[in-house]
């Protein structure tokens, strides 16, 4: 895909220029002077236009510049050759800019094949759990980062997890895709959550164990929700609790603090698993550090849960489209990939 485009205006500008140097030399010899206009054509037509477009309208430069009926017919040698010049180094300027846009594009339909091969789109209900998921790379013009999501269903219910990596951008994928693949296969085979974590924290021990200082760490969030849909049960290793929207309330988890993954769980005291009970309409909204750290003007927090209170009567598939909208337009700082995912646990699916 193809970047934006350039405003109409940068498109039509150089035409117009053209046009009204013309026409204005022509009506009347006082606006000849106007004349060092258009040697701006060809660098302004570089901005919008590839090559052959550029020297069509270096060629117009050259041909209104020895039309005697525009007073222009008279320049010096000197000034013409610069003209020329000028109109053929553009053409040149405009033909690298147009194999630099096409390289990125190239890039771009890359990072998105990535991004899709890493976290495929969420479906918008797994099991008897409707899922709504977004996802915004910190690192500018990057689609993939360090934050991931996902929702499985397996033997026993439900799960779903959402985590932070160490970093960002392409240098934090790999970790990704390795979380996401011992995600994906503990959900099949493991009891618990609690085992789940470990089998996680296990796959980046041994990813870094060969790597000297590699410090690779993440935080992750863990939740099951039973075939009854009835409760749920959390698990969190280092990463804010999960946010439960029960009527016009907005609640934060209270979910005890494990150590990120990564770090080892032998030896250290392992996350704890909590039940929480779910009544009909309870949705749990997630979210990444780059909406909990999000800073104003005054450098104060994202007030999160109080937010989510007053948008209680937003739709689900809304809701992290809301969330992001205010950060925009109340001009939050985010310092950090911004991911969220709501779960609305309903009737199982036969």
């Amino acid at each position: 895909m193809r970047g934006a485009p350039p405003p109409w205006w940068v498109r039509v500008l150089p035409v117009l220029l053209l046009v009204a140097v013309s026409t204005a030399t022509v009506a009347t010899t006082h606006a000849r002077d106007l004349g060092f206009l258009l040697g701006a054509i060809p660098p302004l037509a570089v901005l919008s236009y590839g090559p052959l477009g550029t020297a069509l309208l270096g060629a117009g430069v050259v041909a209104v510049l020895n039309v005697p009926a525009t007073h222009l017919n008279r320049p010096g040698n000197t000034d013409l050759l610069t003209i020329v010049f000028v109109a053929v180094l553009s053409v040149f300027v405009s033909y690298v800019r147009s194999r630099r846009d096409a390289q990125l594009d190239a890039e771009r339909a890359i990072g998105e094949a990535v991004q899709r091969a890493v976290m495929p789109t969420l479906p918008g209900r797994v099991g008897s759990v409707e899922c709504t998921g977004f996802y915004r790379a910190a690192q500018d013009g990057t689609l993939v980062g360090g934050d991931f999501f996902d929702v499985r269903e397996g033997p026993y219910g439900v799960r779903a997890v959402m985590g932070d990596v160490q970093g960002h951008g392409l240098s934090a994928v790999a970790t990704v895709v390795s979380l996401l693949g011992a995600f994906r296969e503990a959900v099949l085979d493991q009891p618990d959550l609690e085992s789940v974590a470990a089998r996680m924290d296990r796959r980046l021990a041994v990813d870094s164990a060969d790597v000297r200082h590699a410090e690779l760490f993440a935080t992750g969030v863990l939740l099951e929700f039973p075939p009854d849909g009835r409760a749920v049960r959390v698990v969190a290793c280092g990463h804010p609790a999960p946010v439960l929207l029960h009527a016009e309330q907005a609640l934060e988890v209270a979910v005890p603090p494990g150590p990120p993954l990564g770090i080892g769980l032998v030896g250290v005291e392992s996350p704890k698993e909590i039940t929480v009970t779910l009544d009909p309409g309870d949705r749990l909204f997630l979210a990444s550090d780059g909406v909990w750290e999000a800073r104003d003007g005054e450098d104060a927090f994202y007030p999160l849960p109080a937010r989510l209170a007053a948008l209680t009567a937003t739709a689900s598939a809304g809701l992290p489209g809301a969330v992001w909208a205010e950060l925009v337009r109340l001009r939050y700082e985010v310092r950090d990939d911004v991911t969220m995912l709501v779960l609305s646990p309903g009737t199982p699916t036969a």
